[in-house]
């Protein structure tokens, strides 16, 4: 299968911020729901520049397996996420939504 559209869409989650399997999913309509997702990101070309560690479990479980799960940890702190055992602290404060790009504090756009 080619996942070059799971590839294109995880490249664009901002440094400090997470998907879940199941919304890059919902978001592609993948067939197969989060598996596909994970299958996707488990078949993810090395040197591409693809973000990988920052597509996690839903409520910012770290799912992946050893060795590659404390590399993802360890990529993931360097970037400003709190982690606890396997899951992501407060991971709605970290959750990124296509489109949902504005922050607090920022200026409203004018019509």
């Amino acid at each position: 299968m080619n996942w070059k559209r799971v590839y294109n869409l995880v490249k664009k989650i901002p440094r400090g911020r997470v998907m879940t399997y199941g919304q890059v999913a919902k978001i592609l309509r993948l067939p197969g729901g989060a598996r596909t997702a994970g299958r996707a990101m488990a078949a993810s070309p090395s040197g591409e520049g693809v973000p990988w560690h920052r597509v996690v479990g839903a409520g910012g479980r770290l799912l992946i397996r050893e060795p590659h799960a404390m590399l993802q940890r360890k990529l993931l702190e360097s970037e400003g996420l709190s982690l606890a055992e396997k899951r992501i602290l407060n991971f709605s404060n970290y959750e990124w939504k296509p489109g949902k790009t504005r922050h607090r504090g920022s200026p409203k756009k004018k019509k």
